[in-house]
């Protein structure tokens, strides 16, 4: 089933909890921020109500850690933290691509309909790719992150979308600090999305494996420089020895 392109009221514990992660995102609320239900609610000029239910949504999605005393923190992930979060996102994609594309007997009238799910996906794609060459941030993530939801709307299985899009995020969080920081970040922007997009519109099983083993190869490779020391922290201007940016969001 296609994504579907209605527009919703959104609560506002919603439009915060979106307002707080679009922060994180951009880099504005930078990993180990700390900040309390006050603080927000007077940013926003709201109650304290909806904004501790939106901090709690948000530390639910492993984006915010709470302190009883202190309030809550923009969570600092590791790299084994980020390795983690690769290697689930690769085995849950891994058993996608073996069952809904190219499992499941999928009737003829299933497959057209899948085709016409991928012309919003790869317009999704293009605009991803062309972000990524381009090296804007801002828009690639965006790009990047519907695309992702759009392509596993089509799983048909939204704890499992609900599931990536959850990863990806975090992913995301903990890229941006470091590609900002670092000067030739285009270079390890992931842009592989219009292949992905092609080769799972042809059905090609073997196409599909070679781009998603792209994917995971380029964020771990990313990983392994972090952690060698030959990228500076982007707070510190030092070498960290155990955090990593993921090109997987970048390229996710």
């Amino acid at each position: 089933m296609c994504a579907s392109g209605a527009v919703t009221r959104s609560t506002l514990r919603q439009q915060i909890a979106d307002a707080l992660r679009d922060e994180v995102l951009a880099g504005r609320l930078q990993p180990g921020r700390e900040f309390t239900v006050k603080q927000i609610a007077e940013q926003y000029g709201v109650s304290a109500t909806p904004v501790r239910e939106a901090l709690f949504d948000l530390s639910a999605q492993g984006l915010l850690e709470s302190d009883q005393h202190r309030g809550f923190r923009v969570r600092e992930f590791t790299v084994a933290d980020y390795r983690s979060l690769v290697e689930a996102r690769s085995l849950v994609i891994d058993g996608v691509v073996r069952g809904i594309f190219f499992g499941a007997g999928l009737s003829t009238v299933q497959r057209v309909g899948y085709r016409d799910c991928l012309v919003s996906v790869r317009r999704r794609a293009q605009e991803a790719a062309r972000a990524a060459r381009g090296g804007d941030l801002d828009i690639l993530i965006g790009y990047d992150l519907r695309f992702w939801r759009e392509l596993g709307a089509l799983v048909g299985n939204t704890y499992i979308n609900d599931f990536l899009h959850r990863l990806r995020v975090q992913a995301w969080v903990f890229a941006v600090p470091y590609l900002r920081h670092e000067a030739a970040a285009r270079d390890w922007l992931w842009h592989g999305h219009q292949d992905l997009v092609a080769a799972v519109t042809l059905g090609e099983h073997g196409a599909v494996r070679a781009v998603l083993d792209d994917y995971r190869t380029h964020a771990l490779n990313w990983a392994d420089r972090l952690a060698a020391g030959e990228l500076g922290h982007p707070r510190r201007g030092g070498r960290p020895a155990g955090e990593a940016p993921d090109p997987g969001t970048a390229q996710s």
